[in-house]
């Protein structure tokens, strides 16, 4: 929401999260990152339908996670 009116954005946040059933609402942050994850939030959405999109986003959440472990592995070496 953007910062306007007496209660600078609060009444249009307030207004996504109270959304009626049957409205759903995905929000993403902005900028590269927001644009990043509704990307994926709809590559997830597609791939319930599409083998071929199903087995990207796993093999993307796959190197996501082989690269969390490999950081995680550095950092943890650099204390010991």
């Amino acid at each position: 929401p953007l910062p306007g009116g007496e209660l600078k954005g609060l009444d249009a946040f307030i207004s996504i999260l109270q959304m009626p059933s049957g409205i759903p609402v995905a929000t993403m942050s902005i900028g590269g990152p927001g644009v990043k994850n509704a990307v994926l939030l709809a590559t997830e959405i597609l791939a319930i339908y599409d083998e071929r999109l199903k087995k990207k986003i796993n093999k993307y959440r796959e190197n996501l996670r082989k690269n969390v472990v490999e950081k995680d592995a550095k950092l943890s070496s650099m204390f010991e």
